[in-house]
């Protein structure tokens, strides 16, 4: 077993991701929900989250670890750009090991930006360097911009992207249906989650689009508004990671969210309550 291996059980569970991106402050400032951010991690660790997204001065800002995995973000860019399509490194894999993270992300949007070839570039020497540290790679590429409409076809096309150019997970929006989603998973060669995109309007069609991505043979997700931004963001990675690592249905789920954190924790193995 290697390195790359080891810290990727880290961040997936038996091969499943319930990953929670709070890298907004960024891009978006300090929205809600990511204002406590020592709250919320505490928060979604406690339902169960396999892993949290930061930026490496929020991990360094941190007064305890996690408890369970975290990835450093390290592309950045923010809703004041004349260009907010365009991505940029701003933290290397260095950093993310003197951190101790447990692997690194990277941002690309295809089509829509003049420096495509900037970001495609820097995913590609990312992973690279990835490779020769044994640290996994996370690639969120999204078709994004005047180029492109987020069609089924076109997020397969960037989920390849970040395959072929190296990343370990691939990380690409819901194609909206299990049937063109089966065509995204079975194009790629890594595993894939899915974005959560905007915060959708009720915990049922969270669950659901969640359970249809599962079906259509997705890895987990990577959905950050739709959790921390909930009024019990830990009872709904709770009820994420029942549909995610336990294979629930949607209505067991809805039912973890009308628990407690106690019970819904109490309905999970043991191994799994006790991390």
């Amino acid at each position: 077993m290697d390195g790359k291996t080891i810290r990727m059980n880290r961040i997936l569970e038996s091969g499943r991701a319930v990953i929670v991106p709070m890298d907004h402050g960024v891009s978006d400032g300090a929205i809600d929900g990511l204002i406590d951010m020592e709250r919320t991690i505490a928060q979604v660790e406690k339902g169960g989250a396999s892993a949290v997204l930061l930026h490496k001065g929020m991990i360094k800002s941190l007064r305890s670890p996690p408890g369970c995995g975290v990835i450093m973000h390290a592309s950045a860019g923010t809703k004041y750009a004349e260009d907010r399509n365009r991505k940029v490194l701003v933290a290397g894999v260095e950093t993310a090991i003197r951190l101790g993270a447990d692997a690194v992300s990277v941002h690309v949007n295809v089509g829509g930006s003049a420096t495509e070839h900037e970001m495609l570039e820097g995913l590609g020497e990312v992973a690279d360097l990835c490779d020769r540290a044994g640290m996994p790679l996370l690639a969120m590429t999204y078709p994004r911009g005047k180029g492109v409409t987020g069609s089924p076809a076109e997020i397969a096309h960037a989920a390849r992207i970040g395959g072929e150019l190296g990343a370990d997970l691939v990380k690409c929006p819901y194609t909206g249906d299990i049937g063109s989603m089966r065509l995204v998973t079975a194009a790629c060669p890594v595993p894939v989650v899915i974005a959560g995109g905007p915060k959708c309007d009720t915990d049922a069609a969270v669950l659901q689009m969640v359970a249809d991505a599962m079906a259509a043979g997705c890895a987990g997700i990577s959905l950050g508004r739709n959790i921390f931004q909930h009024r019990r963001p830990d009872l709904m990675t709770a009820a994420l990671r029942a549909i995610i690592v336990d294979d629930a249905p949607v209505r067991e789920a809805m039912e973890v969210l009308g628990e407690s954190i106690e019970k819904a924790i109490g309905m999970m193995p043991a191994a799994e309550a006790s991390r």
